[in-house]
């Protein structure tokens, strides 16, 4: 596959949006190691959780090109994707997602049994994704579970092991990603509904599935204080948490009912902006205190 086909593939997979998903797994697998073992991780471990979850990213978003390529040929928003506008193969996206599956598969190997043994779990999320909003508009938060895999995965990496607060970090991450994927599948609304997919959007209308995805991101914020009040997190996590509130409330005023111009700024930016103030606020959290 030569580089030009490569940068198709990047920019048809939205590469640079892992960094929606990276800040929490980097903070599952520091806080994971504090919570448990009150030390910094090994960087090595850090080095394969990144290698991990950019496969993982890479594998689930060309799976997902993939899988809708006629979906997206029929939809005037994304008929222009690598794929629908004969750019890529199918065979070539193929080939990208099997070595994106090795390169995980060989990253968990080197960090933990536990991690080998969750992979299939995670990629059995991964592919299912893709198909359910063929079957059912709970399609936001089986998209959630799959990125809640990121810091989880990631806690795991670097303690070999499961525990209460790991699975709040994972619901947290749920549901925050469900809230601004919810609000994302608004502008597919009218084009859902005539072809018969299933969303939030398309089964309750844009109206409630924005209140449906207010509610998403207030559990969300619930989420982030129980896990500051069950840990022994101080003032910068508080801090990080109480920013990371206003951005929520921004990215709610931005998008409307009857107006949904600003959703890009709504979903990609201000979630970008989230999950690494979040994350910087974690690790002055443990650096300071």
């Amino acid at each position: 596959m030569g580089i030009q086909k490569l940068k198709i593939i990047l920019e048809m997979i939205k590469f640079e949006h892992s960094i929606f998903a990276l800040p929490f797994a980097f903070m599952g697998a520091v806080l994971g190691s504090f919570v448990v073992s009150g030390t910094w991780p090994d960087w090595m471990d850090i080095f394969w959780v990144t290698i991990a979850m950019v496969a993982a990213r890479n594998a689930a978003m060309s799976l997902n090109r993939l899988i809708d390529r006629f979906i997206d040929a029929r939809n005037p928003r994304t008929a222009t994707r690598a794929i629908p506008a004969g750019l890529l193969s199918v065979v070539e996206v193929i080939v990208f997602i099997i070595v994106s599956f090795g390169i995980l598969f060989f990253a968990a190997y080197k960090l933990n049994p536990l991690a080998v043994k969750l992979l299939p779990l995670a990629v059995f999320v991964l592919i299912l994704y893709s198909y359910t909003k063929r079957f059912t508009w709970l399609c936001h938060f089986v998209l959630g579970i799959a990125l809640g895999f990121g810091p989880l995965g990631g806690w795991v990496a670097t303690t070999g092991m499961i525990d209460g607060t790991a699975m709040l970090l994972f619901v947290i991450i749920v549901l925050w990603t469900a809230g601004f994927d919810i609000v994302y599948a608004c502008q597919d609304h009218e084009f859902d509904v005539d072809e018969g997919l299933h969303s939030i959007p398309s089964r309750f209308g844009i109206r409630n599935a924005l209140i449906i995805a207010r509610v998403c991101h207030a559990i969300t914020v619930i989420g982030f204080f129980a896990l500051y009040a069950t840990t022994n997190l101080s003032i910068w996590f508080l801090i990080g948490i109480i920013v990371a509130t206003l951005i929520l409330i921004y990215e709610h005023r931005l998008v409307k009912p009857n107006d949904l111009s600003k959703l890009d700024v709504a979903f990609f930016t201000m979630n970008g902006i989230l999950s690494v103030v979040v994350f910087i606020f974690t690790m002055l959290d443990l650096v300071i205190t």
